[in-house]
């Protein structure tokens, strides 16, 4: 066994019966930098696995105690993400065709060449290299586009998408800026059966007029001044998967009725183009319009609104589930200290209260942007309400005034405004309870009652 490695050094275990073998890979991988270990059968060889720090596995196919094949099927089982290479001096290629098809990453014959055998394995590193960071990446954008939240309208919309992403049906997705309309096109395709094929975006607004027909349908070269080259559109990037069509009320009428005939059709014609071209894509769109208004102004296509529209998703403003504030703060902080290499922070109770009494014009999206403005700009390891009052002034918080907050149920302001006004007498009175029902012109027994309704302490 070689001396501990510095970190950063590729561990490599070689399991093989054959002294011989053992001592030259291990001289050829010393020498080229790898850190060694070694082991002369199956069972000592995963004592080393269980040990862990492995990076690669050269593996023989025949060992004295138990066979490479079922030794590979037990790595592969316990230690999935483990680039492992096969090596025989005996086997024939149905032995080769089994060991590849169980997940082996290489298969070489003895007797093993050095350059062969350093090619296989610097390639398997880096395939396994590249597939964690993909894996990384992936649990990033999980984290980063997760739907937050536990309330009842979080949770009637989880079940919408749960219910239309196995469908092949277009979904119309409508609410307000800001409110993860992307995040619902993206949970309904993820719960899809075109998950593994490409999730592909477009702005309608962002796009200029001129430049939509090409981005959503392709141009061929010479189309147009500047079309060097033909250009696929993302209808055709999007075959096998989803098309998700952002702010479709902003669509010009004229490509309206062209995205109409790929709908019906479920073929585009390129700019330029005289050959209509297949493309198998689910549509889902979204707007923070009202396209029935837009229908009835001209705007919108009435017959492209009964194509689009076949399965409605509405998601709801944050006003409308502040019930999930709390989860959303907390999400939201973590992911931006993580993101600016800030210590966890944490949010104190009296801030969070002022939060919830802000009226949030831009839903999610503001909240987010606010967190990670807090967790830049406090310096402590909570926010409290100073750092609040310091960010909230560019916001619109209800009107103390009036005790309105919209989304809130009248019940529900009204005990609130009571709570007030009784904590308020109590304060007045010292917690006289005499006193405050003279004052609040109550009897003393409702008093007590409507004390215990709201939850207040004498």
């Amino acid at each position: 066994m070689t001396e501990r490695a510095s970190p950063g050094t590729r561990r490599v275990l070689i399991v093989d019966d054959e002294k011989n073998i053992l001592t030259s890979l291990s001289r050829l991988l010393d020498l080229e930098g790898f850190a060694v270990e070694m082991a002369a059968t199956a069972r000592a060889g995963l004592d080393k696995l269980d040990d862990g720090d492995v990076d690669a596995l050269l593996l023989d196919v025949r060992l004295p105690d138990i066979d490479g094949l079922e030794v590979l099927a037990q790595v592969r089982t316990r230690w999935p993400a483990l680039p492992v290479i096969m090596m025989s001096g005996h086997a024939n290629l149905d032995v080769a065709v089994r060991a590849i098809q169980n997940g082996a990453r290489d298969f070489i014959e003895k007797p093993v060449g050095a350059d062969r055998l350093l090619v296989s394995l610097r390639n398997a590193l880096a395939f396994h290299d590249l597939k964690r960071s993909h894996d990384a990446l992936e649990a990033e954008r999980s984290k980063t586009n997760a739907i937050v939240g536990s309330g009842r309208a979080i949770a009637e919309l989880r079940e919408q998408i749960t219910l239309a992403a196995p469908s092949k049906a277009r979904v119309l997705i409508t609410g307000e800026n800001g409110t993860g309309k992307e995040l619902v096109a993206r949970a309904v395709h993820d719960g899809s059966r075109r998950a593994s094929g490409p999730f592909i975006k477009v702005n309608c607004a962002a796009i200029p007029a001129e430049l939509i027909e090409s981005e959503l349908f392709g141009h061929e070269r010479g189309a147009f001044t500047g079309a060097m080259k033909a250009h696929k559109g993302k209808f055709e990037q999007a075959s096998g998967g989803t098309l998700f069509l952002d702010e479709i009320g902003d669509m010009r009428l004229d490509v309206q009725a062209k995205l109409l005939r790929v709908l019906q059709e479920g073929e585009v014609d390129r700019v330029g183009g005289t050959t209509p071209i297949r493309v198998d894509v689910r549509v889902l769109a979204a707007t923070n319009k009202d396209l029935t208004a837009a229908i009835d102004a001209g705007q919108f296509r009435e017959d492209l609104y009964y194509r689009i529209n076949v399965l409605p998703i509405r998601v709801p403003a944050l006003r409308e589930r502040l019930e999930d504030l709390p989860a959303l703060v907390e999400h939201f902080m973590a992911l931006s200290c993580y993101e600016n290499d800030r210590r966890t922070k944490a949010i104190d109770a009296e801030a969070l209260s002022l939060l919830a009494r802000h009226d949030w014009p831009g839903n999610i999206r503001e909240l987010r942007n606010l967190c990670e403005r807090l967790v830049i700009l406090s310096a402590a390891d909570a926010v409290t309400v100073r750092d609040i009052a310091r960010a909230l002034p560019s916001m619109r918080p209800v009107k103390a005034t009036s005790g309105y907050q919209r989304g809130r149920a009248l019940r529900d302001m009204v005990d609130d405004a009571e709570r007030q006004l009784i904590q308020a007498a109590l304060d007045d009175f010292d917690g006289q309870m005499t006193k405050v029902a003279d004052a609040l012109g109550l009897e003393r027994s409702h008093l007590y009652k409507k004390l215990k309704s709201l939850g207040l302490e004498r």
